[in-house]
C-alpha cells in the first residue's frame, strides 16, 4: 500500500554535484540538464565570508572550497568564476565537477524525469 502523503527531498550528488529532487505529490523524481559553470553555482551567502572573495554555494552549508557556515545559502546572484575575485579553490572544484558530468548527459534533452503515479482504485 502507497503511503498517502509524499515529503519532498533533494539528494545531492557529492562527485558531479547533480541536484535530484525526489518526492512531492506525484513522487517525481527530476534532475536539471547540465550548466556551464557559470550558470551552475549562485554565489554563497554568509556572515562570516569575505566580502573580498567570491566563493560558489555548493551543498548545504558549504562552498565548493570546502567553507562551511552555519546558515549559509545561495545569493540571488550567480557566482562568476571568471571574474578576478572568484575563490580559486571554487573555481578548481567547479571544473573538476563539470569535467565529471558525462557528455552524453549534456543536452536538453538528457533531461531525468520520473513520475511515479498511485494506482487507480
Amino acid at each position: 500500500m502507497l503511503p498517502t502523503a509524499w515529503h519532498e527531498e533533494i539528494w545531492s550528488c557529492s562527485w558531479c554535484y547533480a541536484a535530484t529532487h525526489v518526492g512531492g505529490e506525484w513522487f517525481e523524481i527530476g534532475r536539471p540538464p547540465y550548466l556551464p559553470m557559470e550558470m551552475r553555482w549562485e554565489k554563497a551567502d554568509a556572515d562570516g565570508l569575505s566580502a573580498d572573495v567570491s566563493h560558489a554555494f555548493g551543498i548545504i552549508d558549504r562552498t565548493l572550497c570546502g567553507i562551511q557556515e552555519v546558515g549559509m545559502s545561495p545569493s540571488d546572484y550567480w557566482w562568476q568564476p571568471e571574474r578576478e575575485n572568484a575563490c580559486e579553490a571554487c573555481r578548481e572544484a567547479a571544473v573538476v565537477i563539470s569535467e565529471r558530468w558525462p557528455q552524453a548527459m549534456r543536452s536538453e534533452d538528457a533531461r531525468l524525469s520520473v513520475v511515479r503515479r498511485p494506482a487507480a482504485g
